[in-house]
């Protein structure tokens, strides 16, 4: 677990490195099919007095019940047709779904220092990243620009 003094004396290097990065993907990532694309968000996005994800070993799947943001996610996400979207539960079952389902883009929603974790786990394969940050941090009841998340599902950035 990292402090949250470290964190904030960290976050304007994270945040760089995160900008810097999502630049160079992503001409990438605008030629990649949706279908070959997957999303990961935060189980500390979801209501978690009100969901009803069905939970699996290491992430949840939306079952789309509209009490928080992420089955807005969900549902764009399944109408631009894209592989999955994955509650992740941590960062430790990202390499076994990318095994399993062999993205070759991917948009990530997290905290700053997840998302840097994310670019640096990743930094040797051909995957092309688009992370945004959360607009809410927190361990619960977190939450994102959804205007922001959608230009990059869509590819308007």
């Amino acid at each position: 677990m990292i402090s949250c003094n470290l964190f904030h004396k960290n976050e304007k290097i994270y945040n760089n490195f995160i900008i810097k990065h999502n630049k160079i993907k992503a001409k990438k990532f605008a030629f990649i099919p949706f279908e070959n694309r997957i999303v990961f968000v935060p189980h500390c996005m979801r209501n978690i007095d009100n969901c009803t994800a069905v939970e699996k070993s290491g992430y949840y799947v939306c079952s789309e019940c509209f009490n928080c943001k992420i089955s807005k996610i969900s549902i764009l996400a399944k109408e631009l047709n894209y592989k999955s979207l994955y509650i992740l539960k941590g960062g430790s079952i990202i390499n076994k779904i990318i095994n399993e389902q062999k993205p070759t883009g991917i948009v990530g929603v997290a905290c700053l220092f997840e998302g840097y974790n994310a670019f640096k786990m990743l930094k040797n394969t051909d995957i092309a990243i688009q992370f945004i940050p959360l607009s809410k941090g927190g361990c619960f009841n977190t939450d994102v620009n959804f205007v922001e998340l959608e230009k990059i599902l869509r590819n308007i950035v």
